[in-house]
């Protein structure tokens, strides 16, 4: 059953999302105006903006800080109390204490975990076909990874020469997360992944001459379901080796060429390596690449902003590849903190990171919110049903290991099937069918209504302006503007209406705002 709309909370949620846009309420989501440059990254940055002849936006309110930190760092919604705590923080460097907390939480390899999971391809059913226990294995591998901040040069390098079980060496799923096994596949995968470049746009020279590195992997079946051995088979037929730049190595015969290929992408001159891992962290971070889109580079495609480009590859290799140093980096930066209120309507401002960009949050993090606020769980399910495939009730949606494993929300939202690892796999785009789902439907009516966390407090016996204050610190990590306060309040006391509805009417009209549903 849907939700059935009284007038009086239609008129809620227009005063709410035309609130969220009008020029009288900037200031809960502007702060200060930006400072001098402090920082590399703020130079680089201010200064191509200045021949441009653009201004930077203010700097964010610190409401919006938090949450958007909380968003983009371990992919999850500040509670209440955290937004309490930091806006009554008064040290001038909670900004950058609140960094370093954030990337400490088991949630950052959690979320970091579903990123590399969508570029990796970690996928049990069709056309991938890793199989549950494959999955399991590579998944963890990875999270514990991102857990330990292992060097980003050894966990690729760890990807492309093991050999062993995948079931035991998870590293060497990699070998197995394709669409094929044909070198050029292969070849195709390392490219996307870890030079940022698309492969089959090359020519059939240069596409034949890598995939030559990948042409000697073995795989074995064992007698245990599903478990394939991957490894050097120097028995298989060679394909001449050269690697992307066009220099031919000279490879032993008992070599294994994927140790000479490795040795080359990670060394540290490579032309791609680093400079593909901090363009796709700024991505994943500001919205957009350096270079745009953060897996099509090439010499046509040049970077906005080359020195800043550089300069974070220069980092990376210098602090010996600890991506989480490029993170703080990033994190720390006026750039990064601008408001995404752009002070000009230039095309080039948004290219050239004027401002925050505006997206919308991912599904697994947009469920995962609604879940924590409601305190109610999602129902997965897999297509193609294996064992191992039981999901607890309390899981959340950006821990899941597996992408076979989904639900009618995560595919309407478009979260990524993870088959190619291309970034445009995740369809971030709204649509009416979304747009209906969130206004309309009873499975979001059943998560205001019925889960305990709402509904506790909703029947708590508080007063109204305590109740209108935690639903917006709970939902959009802010206090009220007063206009809205005064609105809400109106609202409350309107027509002796009962109370508790008036509250799951203010819910549901802001969990159906454009402030809640994008990252801003």
């Amino acid at each position: 059953m849907s939700r059935v709309l009284s007038i009086g909370a239609v008129l809620l949620l227009i005063f709410v999302c035309g609130a969220s846009g009008s020029q009288g309420l900037v200031r809960p989501y502007e702060g200060r105006a930006v400072g001098a440059a402090s920082g590399r990254i703020d130079k680089l940055v201010f200064e191509r903006l200045d021949k441009l002849g653009i201004a930077p936006a203010n700097i964010c309110s610190d409401a919006v800080f938090v949450r958007r930190a909380y968003l983009d760092v371990i992919g999850t919604l500040p509670s209440a109390k955290d937004v309490r705590d930091f806006l009554a923080d008064k040290n001038a460097g909670k900004r950058k204490a609140l960094i370093d907390r954030l990337l400490e939480r088991e949630e950052f390899a959690d979320y970091w975990s579903m990123k590399w999971g969508d570029l990796l391809r970690v996928k049990a059913e069709f056309p991938i076909n890793l199989w549950p226990n494959g999955v399991q294995a590579y998944h963890h591998w990875i999270r514990s990874s991102i857990e330990e901040n292992m060097a980003y040069d050894r966990f690729v390098r760890e990807m492309l020469t093991s050999s062993g079980s995948n079931f035991r060496v998870p590293a060497v799923n990699f070998y197995c997360a394709t669409q094929s096994r044909e070198p050029a596949v292969l070849a195709q995968a390392v490219a996307l992944t870890f030079m940022g470049e698309r492969a089959e746009k090359w020519d059939s020279k240069r596409l034949s001459g890598m995939a030559g590195f990948f042409a000697q992997i073995g795989y074995k079946s064992t007698a245990e379901w599903k478990e394939v051995i991957v490894g050097f088979d120097p028995n298989s037929s060679a394909i001449e080796a050269v690697f992307p730049d066009g220099v031919k190595p000279r490879i032993e015969a008992e070599t294994d060429p994927r140790r000479v290929f490795a040795d080359w992408l990670i060394s540290e001159g490579n032309p791609w390596f680093a400079r593909n891992i901090v363009n796709r962290v700024w991505s994943w971070l500001l919205g957009r690449g350096i270079i745009h889109e953060p897996d099509d580079i090439r010499p046509d495609n040049p970077p906005v902003n080359e020195q800043l480009l550089k300069y974070l590859e220069k980092e990376l290799v210098g602090h010996h590849y600890d991506l989480k140093h490029i993170f703080r980096l990033i994190l720390n930066s006026q750039t990064y903190q601008l408001s995404s209120i752009p002070t000009t309507e230039k095309s080039e401002a948004e290219a050239n990171f004027a401002h925050y960009g505006l997206r919308r949050i991912e599904a697994e993090v947009l469920i995962d919110a609604l879940n924590q606020i409601t305190g109610t769980s999602e129902k997965y399910s897999s297509a193609v049903p294996e064992p191992f495939t039981f999901i607890p009730q309390d899981y959340r949606s950006i821990a899941l290991a597996d992408g076979s494993i989904t639900s009618s929300f995560l595919e309407m939202f478009g979260r990524p099937p993870r088959d190619t690892g291309l970034e445009s796999e995740r369809n971030n785009k709204p649509s009416a069918a979304q747009r209906l789902h969130m206004l309309n439907s009873s499975h979001i009516q059943r998560k205001i209504e019925r889960g305990w966390k709402l509904r506790s407090l909703l029947r708590s016996n508080r007063p109204p302006k305590q109740v209108i204050n935690e639903l917006y610190l709970t939902i959009l990590s802010r206090f009220p503007t007063a206009e809205e306060a005064g609105a809400v309040d109106e609202y409350f006391g309107s027509g002796g209406k009962n109370r508790q509805q008036a509250a799951v009417d203010l819910a549901w009209a802001l969990i159906n705002s454009a402030e809640f549903v994008y990252r801003h």
